[in-house]
């Protein structure tokens, strides 16, 4: 099935359920300056506010297409009023398109399918950082061209670890980045995937470039 991204900068986006259509599943998601929280497979969808609580909507699509995660997202500027400079700013910079809000779950379903089919953009189907790279076609990961041999739970784990380096994840940030919520899973299942994970890399040759923050979480080292 494919999946597409929808995420609202307002907190519209923590109360929409997401929409399924024929084969295809529309998810929404609540995006703030720090970015996704959760892997994002298949294409993405923002729609970013004029003015947000932390910073401004300008400097937020900035962000959006400095991440790779978000770089190649349809990004729409929320405006609170139809203004030509506002439609101008958006667009320089790095918005596609711009509406006028309010939005509702309605206006935002309508305008992405009616724009899909044209305007489809896909996530980079290779993710490099260093000595690692992700395929995400190919469902494989290497360390300098050796292949880390990976269970489908680890391989999400090392992904969604990858895209946030360098930064401690909590074990519950960890079962909701990699969309295991439901069923619950217990936090110390996720110290099971860790250290299968850390065999997998020290096996292919990366060392242990996970390290653990005692009673907080782990960290991906790159």
């Amino acid at each position: 099935m494919e999946i597409v991204n929808i995420f609202v900068t307002a907190h519209l986006g923590e109360s929409l359920e997401d929409f399924q259509h024929d084969t295809v599943r529309f998810v929404f998601d609540r995006i703030g300056p720090e970015g996704p929280k959760r892997l994002v497979e298949g294409s993405v969808w923002a729609f970013i506010d004029w003015v947000m609580d932390d910073l401004s909507g300008l400097e937020m699509c900035r962000r959006m297409r400095a991440d790779p995660r978000t770089a190649d997202a349809h990004i729409t500027i929320v405006l609170d009023n139809d203004d030509l400079d506002d439609r101008r700013r958006a667009l320089k910079a790095g918005a596609d398109d711009y509406i006028t809000g309010p939005l509702g779950r309605t206006t935002v379903l309508d305008r992405v399918m009616a724009l899909q089919s044209q305007q489809r953009r896909h996530a980079p189907h290779l993710f490099s950082q260093g000595n690692l790279v992700i395929d995400m076609t190919a469902l494989k990961a290497m360390w300098r061209g050796t292949m880390i041999e990976l269970r489908p739970n680890e391989f999400r784990l090392l992904r969604f670890f990858a895209e946030n380096s360098n930064r401690m994840l909590s074990r519950q940030e960890l079962i909701v980045g990699i969309g295991k919520q439901e069923p619950l899973v217990d936090d110390r299942t996720v110290d099971v995937w860790i250290g299968r994970l850390r065999r997998s890399l020290r096996a292919a040759g990366a060392g242990d470039p996970l390290r653990t923050i005692r009673t907080m979480g782990y960290v991906f080292d790159l």
